[in-house]
Order: structure tokens, then C-alpha cells, then sequence
């Protein structure tokens, strides 16, 4: 109980001394959700920084002009993204906000090569249509999903096993696919299920990849792949056609 009144202390203490000096979670916000969350998407960006470090650190590992851009861009996005979110909860704000705020669209595939860059070359699977690579999408909410689900698969899924990453337009909407080489479980499909996360950390991030995903009018789905593995897929609707 000790350390969580430290971690309540501290966003208390964010909220007086940061942008928007006084501010209150939303009416009908928890805050003891709102800190999770934000404990949360703390440790994703953290663990981004942390790998995509040790790649540029591995001597072992050859890496290609293209492949330094894309953990150099990244990174800065992760820094950027931990700013936002010390931003967000000096607003009680967030992912839980009752609505967001209109993003910059930046085509697919640049995100995609950023994302890419957190799986090492040998397990790493990637593949996007030029249609989808060239399709508009909201540059945060879709960085900050896509490197979820990533660091999901790479926790979730056995050691050394592949990761992939496909993106394609299916009919009337843009399809985006994160696999791993573990399983479809039963605890996976409850967290999709859920419509409120439960107490703890255990399966939050999905909550918060759907929560970020609803905004656009989008859902998260599971798929079991055969002979193993599960794929998570985020279908977004094809509203912005580029001209």
C-alpha cells in the first residue's frame, strides 16, 4: 500500500507543478486506472528505448543506413511519446480521455519501418502492400499501437521465435497484423473481451490498444495460425483515400 500511495503522491505531485497546474481526471475517470495507464505506457517506451539501444550497441549486428534512420526516428518518437504521456497526466488526460484530439496522418509505411526496427533482423517478418505502405493514418495513436502489440508478441512470444508485421487493404478497410509464435489462449480472448481492464497490470495493454483503436473507428481481433501461432489484427476503416 506504501509504494502505491508513493506512485498517487507522485502523480498529485505531476498534476500541481506541470502544464495545466490543478487539473482533475475527467468526470467518471478512476484514478486509480488512470495512474495503471499511465504506469503502463511508462514501461512500453522504456523498453523501446532499451532495445532499440542495444541494437545500435550489438557489434555483431550489421546494420544498414535504412536501419539506423528507422531506430534513430523511432526513438525520438518513444522520448517524445514519454513527454506526452507526463503532459497527459498532469491533465488527468490520455487514453482516457472522453475524446481525442485530431492527429497529423502520415503515411503507413513509415511507421512501419520505425516499428519494424524493435524485432532483431533474424526474427523480424515484415511485409505491407504499396497501397497500404502509402495510406494516411494518425501518426501517435498508430505508433503508440503498433509498438503495444510488438512488445507484446516479443514478451509473450517464445525466445527467438519470429514476429511479423503485414499490413494490407481488405475491402473497405486497412488491415494491420502484428504475429507471434505462441498461442491463442483463453486469457487472451477475456482481455479482448473485457470491456473494463480488472484490477493489476494483466492485460491492460490490449485495453489500451483497443481504447486507442475505437477512436478511429477501428477494432482488435485474435487469429490462431496454423501449425502455431497467434496474429493480432487491427482493422481500421478506409475513410481518407489519397488523392
Amino acid at each position: 500500500m506504501r509504494a502505491r500511495h508513493g506512485w498517487q503522491g507522485l502523480l498529485r505531485g505531476l498534476r500541481l507543478t506541470g502544464p495545466g497546474a490543478g487539473a482533475e481526471p475527467p468526470a467518471g475517470v478512476d484514478a486509480g486506472l488512470l495512474l495503471r495507464v499511465l504506469c503502463h505506457e511508462f514501461r512500453t517506451p522504456v523498453s523501446a528505448l532499451t532495445s532499440l539501444t542495444r541494437a545500435l550497441a550489438d557489434e555483431r549486428r550489421t546494420l544498414t543506413g535504412a536501419d539506423r534512420r528507422a531506430i534513430i526516428e523511432l526513438a525520438r518518437d518513444q522520448a517524445a511519446h514519454l513527454q506526452g504521456l507526463l503532459r497527459d497526466a498532469t491533465a488527468g488526460a490520455g487514453v482516457l480521455a472522453p475524446t481525442a484530439p485530431p492527429e497529423a496522418t502520415v503515411p503507413l509505411a513509415g511507421i512501419l519501418r520505425e516499428v519494424a526496427a524493435l524485432v532483431p533482423a533474424g526474427r523480424r517478418r515484415a511485409r505491407a502492400t504499396r497501397r497500404a505502405g502509402s495510406w494516411p493514418v494518425p501518426a501517435g495513436r498508430t505508433r503508440q499501437v503498433l509498438v503495444n502489440l510488438v512488445e507484446n508478441a516479443l514478451r509473450h512470444g517464445p525466445a527467438g521465435g519470429h514476429v511479423g508485421i503485414y499490413a494490407a487493404l481488405r475491402g473497405p478497410g486497412l488491415s494491420i497484423v502484428v504475429t507471434d509464435e505462441g498461442r491463442v489462449d483463453e486469457a487472451l480472448l477475456v482481455a479482448l473481451r473485457r470491456p473494463a481492464p480488472v484490477a493489476g497490470m494483466s492485460g491492460l495493454g490490449l485495453w489500451i490498444v483497443r481504447r486507442l483503436v475505437a477512436v478511429d473507428g477501428g477494432v482488435l481481433r485474435a487469429h490462431r495460425l496454423r501449425p502455431r501461432g497467434v496474429a493480432l489484427e487491427v482493422l481500421l476503416p478506409v475513410v481518407h483515400p489519397l488523392r
